[in-house]
Parts: structure tokens; sequence; C-alpha cells
């Protein structure tokens, strides 16, 4: 394993605890604002998170990803960032959260933090010290301030588009003063110049302040959209080389990032959202990020042909650099999976979402379990976002209860991401389901919530926290190999590795089982013949 770094000396090591552990790794992702509310003011908090370890590790998770916990105005759910170095107050304080870290590893689960390097929040020291400087200031090259086009300056200096799937809203924002700055999001949000050496240093800063502090990880937010075309120039369908997206220079910060990453035996996992193969795998060269999202298959419909091209392609991506695949049906971005695979497009796509779309759960619920039994059987690292392993439906909040800027930002026509956001029910007979008892959550929860109760579901063997137990318990049988696709009728998923078979049925009639010596694990019952239903997956011992 090498030396530990000064950080990691005094902390115990697990059974899987090598250096290579987040190739395998089961990685549960906390929003901690809807987690657990440990002093009752209607805000998850790390005390909360701290309460919740023994469930986190019965359920069998290595790691947790933690959305950003720093000081924040909260205008984007904490992706705007006012100081990396202090945790919000609604969430406890850095004592908190350096205990939070070691009491973890001590149960053998380590921690991923979220660094967010395109933006920081407009109250950010530097955005404030650009402001009071004024045009031509040294504070403003830390950002992208320019002059206005049109006789005046009263137009944006281009024409980029939002990040925020529908927004009508410019990524430009004029100041009194004349100039314009940058905000590939919300106006609270100003895009950092990552051509500036002291944004670039900053960064790596940050990189050790959190490894100093224990941390195993660090996610990195809209990896893909740090370096910008220096002439600013209009975005033009169709050019070869988008002037703010995968930018060539991204590859040297993130080799500085690694050699960082590297004295502590750090690991990196990228969002990185590019169609191109070829592009997408340049980020998990051996120098550079260790692995990245697998957003080809968290948006893939459930149809079988389709999820079979996205594993392939994943796979085939991967193999040449030497990285692990990470698969994920969820997070904090996108619509719930029970959801999703209840609605007749069982895709997702942030364009597409919409108010009123006709769901049924019981059908997205049958799904989403066969589809969490498929994404443990896979070869790499599994990322489970929380309330995932309840069975939790999107919620419909009140709109004038959204908080979401994507709402706001579309007009109103986009419901936002607080449907997937909303506080977790832990006990089924307490105030709020358990979540905290005081007062009401940031988020409603919607009526009949406390069926969905971590309690209810522990003590009930058919649950689906049942499932994703069992599943994360048995999941090493798979081993560490690759995988081989087993002849299957249409519409059937079949696969082995190790001593391990996976059988996903997707076709509208029942499916027979392949030679095998014992049946592992199921989603659902077999049928009165030994059948597989549809919507349904098993695992089974060779």
């Amino acid at each position: 394993m090498g030396q530990p770094s000064p950080a990691q000396k005094d902390q115990p090591v697990d059974a899987r605890g090598d250096k290579d552990w987040w190739r395998s790794a089961v990685i549960y992702q906390v929003y901690v604002r809807s987690f657990a509310d440990a002093d009752g003011d209607g805000t998850g908090d790390l005390a909360g998170v701290r309460s919740r370890l023994p469930y986190l590790a019965e359920l069998g998770v290595d790691a947790l990803w933690f959305t950003p916990w720093y000081l924040s105005p909260m205008k984007d759910g904490g992706y705007d960032v006012a100081d990396y170095r202090a945790i919000d107050p609604s969430f406890g304080t850095l004592a908190e959260a350096e205990k939070l870290i070691a009491e973890a590893r001590e149960l053998g689960i380590r921690t991923i933090v979220d660094i967010v390097p395109n933006h920081v929040s407009d109250q950010h020291p530097w955005f404030r010290a650009a402001l009071a400087a004024g045009p031509g200031s040294p504070e403003r090259e830390m950002f992208h301030f320019r002059p206005g086009r049109g006789a005046h300056g009263q137009l944006p200096p281009n024409d980029w588009p939002s990040q925020f799937v529908g927004s009508t809203e410019p990524v430009w924002t004029r100041l009194p003063d004349g100039d314009w700055y940058l905000h590939l999001f919300t106006p609270e949000q100003p895009d950092l110049n990552w051509a500036h050496p002291a944004v670039r240093q900053e960064h790596e800063d940050i990189l050790r302040f959190w490894f100093e502090r224990g941390v195993a990880g660090v996610r990195i937010d809209s990896a893909a959209l740090l370096a910008k075309d220096p002439e600013l120039p209009d975005f033009i369908e169709g050019v070869d080389r988008n002037p703010f997206v995968d930018r060539d220079e991204l590859h040297d910060i993130y080799r500085s990032w690694r050699a960082v990453a590297d004295e502590y035996d750090g690991v990196f996992v990228g969002e990185v959202w590019l169609p191109d193969a070829e592009r997408f795998a340049r980020y998990l060269r051996p120098d550079e990020l260790h692995t990245a999202f697998n957003f080809s298959f968290l948006s893939c419909p459930w149809d079988a042909g389709r999820l079979r091209t996205s594993i392939d392609t994943t796979l085939a991506e991967h193999a040449p650099v030497g990285a692990p695949a990470t698969w994920v049906l969820c997070n904090h971005d996108v619509t719930r999976t029970v959801t999703r695979y209840g609605r007749a497009d069982t895709g997702f796509d942030f364009a597409a979402k919409a108010f009123g779309t006709p769901t049924d759960l019981d059908l997205g619920t049958r799904r989403a379990r066969a589809a969490a039994l498929l994404s443990l059987a896979l070869p790499g690292a599994v990322y489970l976002y929380q309330g995932e392993e309840l069975g939790l439906p999107e919620a419909d909040i009140p709109r004038e209860r959204i908080e979401d800027p994507m709402y706001f930002r579309s007009g109103g026509t986009d419901p936002g991401r607080d449907g997937c956001r909303v506080p977790l029910p832990w006990s089924a007979e307490a105030p709020y389901a358990g979540f905290g008892s005081r007062q009401e959550p940031w988020l409603p929860q919607p009526a009949g919530w406390s069926a969905y109760a971590a309690d209810r579901q522990a003590a009930d063997p058919a649950s689906m926290l049942t499932l994703y137990r069992e599943g994360i318990r048995l999941r090493p049988l798979f081993g560490t190999g690759p995988l081989t696709w087993l002849p299957a009728p249409e519409g059937v998923l079949a696969f082995g590795r190790a001593g391990a078979l996976c059988v996903v049925n997707l076709a509208d009639t029942p499916a027979e089982l392949p030679a095998h010596t014992e049946l592992l694990l199921g989603s659902g019952p077999l049928d009165a013949e030994g059948r597989l239903p549809k919507d349904t997956a098993v695992w089974l011992r060779s």
C-alpha cells in the first residue's frame, strides 16, 4: 500500500483496505440537508449523519460521498460555495466534520467530499473583492469579466447557453459599472478563470486541506467545464471544439490534481457528461482521474438491448485506460428510479422533465428492484443515492415550496430537482417520519412517506432495504473479474462473473433460468413453474 499519509497513519484499515478499494466499492451519496436532522430545526446536519452511521455500516457500503457541506448561501443546494474550509453552520462545524470522517473510518467507511471548481458563490471573498475593485482590476482577472457588445455595451459578450437545461436566462449578468460577468449556472455562481495561476493553486490547497483531514477521495462537479476558450467566442453548433466544454487545457489541470491525490492515496471521481467515448476516456488516463460517472447507464431506458449496449460501451470505454466503470441509477439531480421506471419514457433527459407525468409506482418499484441487482452485479464501482435503498419515489413539491433554481430559470416549466431531495423517512411512528422531531423539514414530505421508513423496512424480509442489504452482502461472490454474456432469449440479460450469474428479464413473458446450483437472491419470486417473471432479476450460483 505504500507509506500512509500523515492524516491516515492512525486510522484503522478495514478488511478491504488496500489502495484499490475504489475499483469495486459501493459508495453511498449523502445529501446532508435531507439525510437526518439531529437538532430538529428542519435541516439535516452532520450530527444526524453521525447518528445513522450504524445504519450505513449495516447496509454494507464502503464509502460515503457528501454533496457540498461548505459555507454557502444555498442558492443552488450548496453548489454555490462561499468558503471551502468552513462547514455551513446549518450542518455543523469543521470539528464535527473531522469527527464524522474519523467515526465512519472506524466502521470501515471512507469519506468522499464534493469539490465545485467551475464556480464559487457570489458571496465568496474573491468575488466580493472583484466587485469592489472595479473594471480592469487584478481582482476581476480571477473570473470572466468582459465589456458588453453593442454601441453602449448593452448586449452580453457572447451567446453561450445556460448549463441548466431548459433555462431561458442568460449566462452573463451586467453590473452597474458596465462590466458583465460569466456564470454558466445561476448569477449567484460566477465562473472562475482557470487560466489564472492563483485559481489553480487555491484548489490544490483545498484538496490538501481535505486530504489532511482524512478524506479518501474527491468528487469533481461539472468536471468538463472549467477551461474556457480565452477569446470567449460565440457558441456555434457542430464545430469541433466547444468553447467551454471538454477543452484540452483541462487535462493539465487534472494531472496536477492527481499529483496531489497521489501524496495521500486519494481518489477522484469526475462528473463528466460527454457523448464522445474517446474524449471521455482521456479523463481516465493513469495520471488523471481515477473514475468518472457513467451517465449513459443512468439515463438508459428500461430496455434489454439498450441496457446491454450501454454496459458494453461503458466497459469498452474504460478498458484502454484500465479504469473501472461506475454504475449509478439515480443521484440528487435525477428523477428517482422507481418513478422513472414507472413511466412511459423510462429514460432520463433533463429537457423532458415536466409536471404531471403519469407514473405507475408498482411497476417502477419492480423494475427498480431488478435494476438494483443488475447494477450491483456489474464489474466496477456502484453509487447509491440516499433513499434508493428505501425505494423512495420522486415527490411532488408544491410550487410555492420549490427551491431549486432549475424551476425558476425555466420560467416555471421544469419541476426542478427538489422531488428527489425530500428528507428521508427513518421511523414510521415518529414526527416527520423520524427525520427530525421539532420542526417541519425544509422540503415537505408527501402524505404516506412514513410507509417507506427505514425501521419498518428493516423488519420486512421483502422490503427494498432488505434487498439492498442482501445484495451488497452477497456482491463479492461476483469477484473482480470481467463479465461474460450468456445465451438468453430476446429481452433477457444474462451474464456471469467468477462463480455467480445474474439474469434480468425485461421481456413480456417469463424466462427459463440457465443451469445453476443455487438461487442466491431475487428481486421478486419465481413463478409456479420456476421461471423468471418479467421485470425481475435473480442471482444464481453457477
